[in-house]
């Protein structure tokens, strides 16, 4: 937990890791607000340091810039704890969420949980939303999700960037893994970013930054070398569900990691598109020893860890 210079008062940031987001949360002087979750394995941590935060004082509002597990898995828990809590999420996914379609919200096809949550409210882009007695406004930001939104206080500059921005990058283009094009989008939302001109950036992963111009730059090359070789995307995308699973799992024995890896809708789809001469067993096998080379997993006859 920590405040960061250059934030409004009330904003406390939570830097998590990589199975679970970054947590915001605002404290006003009548309203409580989170925006992000975090994954549900890690529901109970998210509990601990919304509850120490707050003490005697209820959460009155979740908002989630998008839907991915990584964002939404502690809603459940949230909603659970604090009763009277409003939920507000972007409105592209709504119906799934209303009659929770796990597979349109990409929890079933990434291999990932998420416990069912219902909500609220809507987070309209174009709008603006009070949090800590000071109002953000509400942007689309399509591209690693197209339905994501980001979150800007014009004031302090600072923006709440989700994974459209990272320090070093940006979320995986999910839709183009499936044929709907996205690099276009994710180009269009760092122009946006841009445009904002922000001085300070909560990510969705990894440490709030100040250095923005040069993230963008990072992030547009990135991009470059992604759209001149969308099978290296393809292959990044498939590590890291991988790797995100392995978080999650930290051990598993080499079955129930077979298993998993073709039980897995989206990694099937990638190897249609992109490895249509390989086997989903063989190609895994080999970008499982990719991670295990780089020291991002470890494989010890029937186990495989996370490192």
């Amino acid at each position: 937990m920590s405040v960061h210079a250059g934030l409004p008062e009330g904003v406390t940031v939570f830097e998590r890791g990589w199975l679970s987001s970054n947590n915001v949360l605002f404290a006003g002087e009548q309203d409580t607000a989170l925006v992000d979750t975090g994954y549900v394995t890690h529901a109970a941590q998210t509990l601990e340091l919304v509850g120490n935060a707050l003490g005697e004082r209820p959460l009155n509002r979740v908002l989630n810039t998008h839907l991915h597990s990584d964002h939404c898995g502690g809603n459940a828990a949230l909603q659970e704890r604090y009763p009277a809590l409003r939920t507000l999420i972007p409105p592209g996914d709504a119906a799934a969420v209303a009659a929770w379609n796990e597979s349109v919200l990409s929890y079933s096809a990434t291999g990932q949980q998420c416990p069912r949550y219902h909500f609220d409210e809507l987070l309209e882009p174009g709008t603006r939303c009070v949090l800590a007695d000071s109002e953000w406004e509400v942007h689309a930001a399509p591209g690693h999700d197209p339905h994501s939104i980001i979150l800007f206080h014009p004031d302090s500059r600072s923006l709440i960037s989700a994974d459209a921005l990272w320090e070093n990058g940006f979320g995986v283009a999910f839709p183009e893994l499936t044929g709907e094009p996205s690099f276009g989008e994710i180009d269009a939302t760092l122009y946006l970013i841009e445009s904002l001109r922000p001085r300070t950036v909560i990510p969705g992963h990894g440490r709030v930054f100040y250095d923005v111009e040069t993230a963008l730059k990072v992030a547009r090359r990135r991009l470059d070398g992604l759209q001149r070789d969308p099978v290296k995307h393809a292959r990044h995308a498939m590590k890291v569900l991988m790797k995100f699973k392995l978080l999650e799992l930290q051990t598993v024995s080499a079955d129930a990691w077979t298993s998993w890896i073709l039980n897995t809708p989206y990694m099937e789809t990638i190897r249609a598109r992109f490895y249509s001469d390989r086997s989903l067993d063989e190609l895994c096998s080999e970008l499982l020893e990719e991670l295990a080379n780089v020291g991002a997993a470890k494989i010890d006859g029937d186990l495989i860890s996370n490192l």
